[in-house]
């Protein structure tokens, strides 16, 4: 048989997202694929480990090894380490590979990035524009960037649902940080405003008089999808939004909503860890509001 003639492939960083779209890409076909995390060393990174072993991808044993001679290079570390990802990579790079930064950065960020791999790697700003599952590789991403052009139609034969926004570096992270002003402060209110009707006894009044302002909205399902997103990825939701804020104010606004948005994320990330919510998180949004208000309560 003919082996299909497809990049070598390299994650850095191997949570979630890495492993899902790993996962994606090897059903694809993608023989070729190294991973490395700076928890695999660690007793913390066993599940990293084996989630790395139950895909099918190379357990790389240092980032150099991992980027030796790879086609393709995807970031996906948490918001904080992106550029400190970058740079650990860096000397290393031998092939000049594309380098998908997929992380949600502000657009300084992701500028600050390549400028620190400077002629080493093909740079691609890439924003991801939907949660990573159901779709996982195929969740629908823009790139830009100086190497956005060439690097589409690679990723569109490894069944990648790519739109190129344009040259500028930074421009895909724009849109990804803006539109989270939106989507993480809906979640967040949906928290706040629901948490006090449950307190008060109110929730099916408070969600019955919202269809008068928006009757094309299903509450219930909005309700439910908002607070188990918030417990499940609350803590990373923080990082993510203190990254909005950040470009707000490269754009000379004041981030007042996200800042608060910000607190009411890692709050709910960290209630979300308690056994009593977690258990909840596959029930109605009844059930969730009822064990988040005890857990609330406790808290404080």
């Amino acid at each position: 048989m003919t082996r299909r003639n497809t990049p070598r492939l390299t994650f850095i960083g191997f949570g979630e997202a890495g492993q899902a779209m790993a996962a994606g890409l090897r059903e694809e076909g993608i023989e070729q694929i190294a991973a490395w995390d700076i928890l695999f060393p660690a007793p913390e990174g066993e599940l990293l480990r084996k989630a790395s072993d139950q895909i099918g991808v190379r357990l790389a044993n240092s980032a150099a090894d991992a980027v030796r001679g790879t086609d393709v290079i995807i970031s996906a570390v948490t918001a904080a380490s992106s550029l400190e990802a970058a740079k650990s990579v860096a000397p290393h790079l031998d092939s000049n590979p594309f380098y998908l930064d997929v992380n949600s950065v502000s657009p300084g960020r992701k500028q600050a990035t390549a400028n620190a791999l400077g002629d080493r790697a093909r740079y691609v700003d890439v924003a991801i524009l939907s949660p990573i599952y159901p779709a996982r590789h195929r969740s629908p991403m823009l790139l830009a960037g100086p190497h956005a052009e060439a690097a589409g139609p690679i990723l569109q034969a490894l069944a990648m649902k790519t739109t190129v926004t344009g040259p500028q570096t930074g421009a895909a992270a724009a849109i990804k940080m803006v539109r989270g002003v939106m989507i993480k402060g809906i979640e967040a209110l949906t928290v706040e405003c629901f948490l006090a009707a449950e307190r008060a006894g109110i929730v099916e009044e408070v969600k019955d008089s919202m269809r008068n302002n928006y009757p094309t909205l299903d509450w219930d399902k909005m309700i439910a999808y908002n607070l188990e997103r918030m417990a499940s990825h609350g803590e990373r939701r923080a990082a993510e939004m203190e990254e909005v804020a950040v470009t707000l104010r490269e754009l000379g606004i004041d981030p007042q909503m996200v800042d608060a948005t910000v607190k009411r994320q890692r709050e709910m990330g960290a209630i979300g860890k308690t056994p009593a919510v977690r258990d909840t998180l596959k029930e109605s949004h009844t059930v969730m509001l009822d064990a988040i208000s005890i857990a609330a309560k406790n808290k404080h």
